[in-house]
């Protein structure tokens, strides 16, 4: 038997070992729609931190979990689901007469949710910022123009001027999301491509929203 057959065992038996535990099957569960810090799931899952930290460090060593440091405080950091198979159930659907995409500038990752949103629900769409800048960052065209894909709205808009009472607020920012607090409804902390400023960091960006919207579209239902 080859090394490479033993290692690709030894690391599916890890996965099986990691996902054997009914809180570490609820921390994933926590994670399946949206990022959250060590600190928020511990409230949730009313777990000591250092059982949560156990629990978290199995997961990451199964590379099921990833730990990301925010963009903005950079005193915290954001759990990620990076591996979909260990989920088990379906997470409840979700009701909302809207979703409203959020970054801080609403010139890149909020507009390219937003026109990915159309691709893959009839749900209403909206993208604001809590920053406004003046424009689309011209990478986030670029991407958008290379993906086939037609970005949603005139421009950046103001986050207080578009939000309503019955969004789904997916803050696809770590600024906005610590910004706008109890108003966020899901957080993805997608890192910005902006800041990098290349092809690869706006393609890398446009994939992993381009999952996320995958996974919660189906989970979303129109009020």
């Amino acid at each position: 038997m080859n090394i490479e057959r033993l290692a690709e065992r030894a690391a599916r038996a890890g996965w099986h070992a990691a996902l054997s535990d009914g809180m570490r099957l609820a921390v994933v569960d926590e994670l399946a729609i949206g990022d959250k810090s060590p600190g928020e799931l511990q409230d949730v899952l009313g777990l000591s931190s250092n059982l949560l930290s156990h629990h978290l460090k199995v997961l990451q060593d199964a590379r099921i979990v990833a730990r990301r440091r925010s963009e903005g405080d950079r005193r915290r950091t954001y759990l990620t689901l990076t591996d979909r198979t260990a989920l088990g159930d379906p997470v409840p659907s979700i009701d909302a007469d809207r979703v409203l995409f959020v970054c801080s500038a609403n010139s890149a990752r909020s507009q390219l949710a937003a026109a990915l949103w159309t691709r893959a629900s009839t749900v209403p769409v909206a993208s604001a910022g809590t920053r406004p800048a003046e424009q689309v960052a011209a990478g986030a065209r670029a991407v958008a123009e290379r993906q086939g894909l037609s970005l949603v709205g005139s421009g950046p808009q103001q986050f207080a001027a578009v939000s309503g009472s019955r969004d789904l607020v997916v803050a696809v920012c770590d600024n906005a999301y610590e910004e706008l607090g109890d108003a966020v409804s899901v957080h993805w902390s997608v890192p910005d491509p902006v800041r990098a400023g290349d092809e690869q960091a706006f393609d890398a960006a446009f994939a992993e929203i381009s999952r996320r919207v995958g996974d919660l579209a189906p989970r979303l239902l129109a009020s």
